[in-house]
């Protein structure tokens, strides 16, 4: 019989850990060969066996999408070696596939775990995103605010003009009258082609990433991993799932979501503690990217605890058999 356990965070960093760096390795030899089904099916494979060493009885809620769509870590899939806590996982092996294959920044693997139950599980839908850093009273911005009168609270909080503050948004058509309406702000822009898990996390350390503030449509659960960061981190989340369809709103019935008109928090999506590694693939403003040299590899792993806010820089070397 397997024992039960409780979730020991401190315990299961170091493993989570690994299991981010084992992805992130398994695509050095995809990163700018622009084969972005390739490098995904490495990281996906990697992070599944690294996963399975686990002393854990894991289920996957966030994935790489429903059991017939994804042949590994699907939604559900359980993960473990059976022993110890009951855990839930959100997970995106290769964060920025199409990022990896370009050898453009900020392509991450990225994993969080919690005890079970603790992590919103998540359509796969839309959803509208508000993010950010620590410092700042709680609603300081809000989803009901316009983006301009978003970026004039933040100013206003910050002491400063609104020409000094910088918003990240995922560069897509849906995204322009935002973009325009921020730009008459007087506020720059950071537009970035794809993965807003690091978009959202860039806000947590302004003075690093020159970020002040998330906003914009993107996927749902990449919204749970973003949250997840945010509560190690600090820094507040806003969401709002998104519908484009009849199909949508059925997935987010089987998910148990009945208000499709919420605005979830960050610890609406994150009830509990949790822990959360991100290893660099490609150079980004957060990590630098894997570092290949003959017979070597380097990875670079930003772990997190929320428990204790603790936030580690590990470097890993890895010998090339």
């Amino acid at each position: 019989m397997a024992a039960t356990g409780d979730f020991q965070d401190r315990m299961l960093s170091l493993g989570l850990a690994r299991v981010s760096e084992a992805a992130a390795i398994a695509c050095a030899d995809h990163v700018g060969r622009g084969n972005e089904k390739a490098a995904d099916q490495a990281a996906v494979d990697a992070m599944r066996r690294e996963l399975n060493k686990l002393d854990i009885r894991g289920t996957v809620v966030i994935g790489e999408g429903e059991r017939d769509e994804a042949p590994m870590l699907y939604i559900g899939e359980e993960v473990g070696s059976g022993d110890g806590p009951a855990v839930d996982i959100a997970l995106d092996p290769l964060e920025g596939t199409t990022l990896c294959a370009k050898d453009m920044p900020n392509s991450l693997a990225v994993i969080a775990m919690g005890p079970k139950g603790s992590l919103l599980h998540a359509p796969d839908t839309y959803m509208d995103k508000l993010a950010v850093g620590p410092g700042y009273r709680q609603g300081v911005v809000t989803m009901d605010m316009s983006p301009a009168e978003r970026v004039s609270a933040l100013a206003a909080a910050k002491g400063c003009s609104t020409r000094d503050i910088t918003v990240c948004v995922l560069e897509r058509p849906r995204h322009d009258e935002m973009i325009a309406e921020i730009r008459a702000t007087g506020a720059a822009i950071r537009l970035i082609t794809d993965g807003d898990v690091a978009g959202v996390m860039h806000t947590a350390e302004p003075g690093r990433t020159g970020i002040d503030m998330y906003m914009g449509q993107g996927g749902a659960p990449e919204g749970v991993l973003a949250a997840a960061a945010l509560r190690c981190m600090g820094g507040q989340f806003f969401g709002r799932l998104v519908f484009r369809n009849d199909d949508e709103r059925a997935r987010a019935r089987k998910a148990g979501i009945t208000n499709f008109d919420r605005v979830y928090t960050r610890d609406d999506l994150v009830t509990g503690d949790v822990i959360f590694a991100a290893t660099g693939v490609t150079d980004g403003n957060l990590l630098p990217g894997i570092r290949r040299e003959p017979g070597w590899v380097t990875a670079e792993t930003l772990l997190m605890r929320s428990k204790t806010g603790s936030v580690r820089r590990m470097s890993y070397r890895h010998r090339i058999q």
